[in-house]
């Protein structure tokens, strides 16, 4: 299809074409962590790599962080489907029912927000469970927003450093501070 377009408009539109290739790995990369295709990327378990000794409690934390990437993401749906591996995986914990049954309460919750509640004695449950345990490789960060459940505060794991907060996701996706980093011995 060929448009009649004046001169001066070609010259115009190409300068636009060229503004607009230009900026746009700086919008890609600036886009507040949303993938091209709209949604929230997160860090997962393999980021930092930490590896507790014993296996079990690792498959168990492995799944604890696909859950708090969920939340972080504000994906309800996979929320509830990483809390159900989780519960499954806590089973085999020692000292694991408090925390098993956290994760049950989150697989269960009709909403993000009573699955954000449920995290925080989840997520209480499991640093104590993770400083009982020993790390052969990596760190592992313990992070807390002190806005988390109505200003009562909420603490949660990660593997990395920077803040990425499941309590309010997209909303506040940086709120909190790093308070603890458990390291092998």
């Amino acid at each position: 299809m060929n448009l009649l377009v004046p001169d001066r408009m070609k010259i115009n539109l190409r300068y636009v074409w060229i503004a607009a290739i230009a900026v746009l790995p700086f919008f890609g990369s600036c886009s507040g962590g949303q993938s091209a295709t709209g949604k929230e990327q997160t860090t997962t378990a393999q980021d930092n790599h930490p590896a507790f000794k014993d296996s079990v409690f690792s498959m168990a934390y492995t799944q604890y962080l696909l859950l708090k990437d969920a939340l972080v993401a504000s994906d309800a749906a996979e929320a509830t489907r990483t809390a159900t591996a989780l519960s499954a995986a806590l089973k085999s914990v020692p000292n694991a029912a408090a925390a098993d049954a956290e994760a049950t309460r989150i697989s269960i919750a009709e909403n993000i927000e009573a699955q954000r509640t449920a995290f925080t004695t989840l997520s209480n449950e499991l640093i104590s469970l993770a400083k009982a345990q020993e790390l052969s490789a990596g760190k592992v960060f313990v992070a807390y927003c002190p806005m988390a459940n109505n200003n009562t505060g909420g603490y949660w794991l990660s593997n990395e450093e920077a803040i990425r907060n499941p309590y309010f996701g997209s909303k506040m996706l940086k709120c909190g501070e790093v308070k603890e980093t458990l390291e092998g011995k």
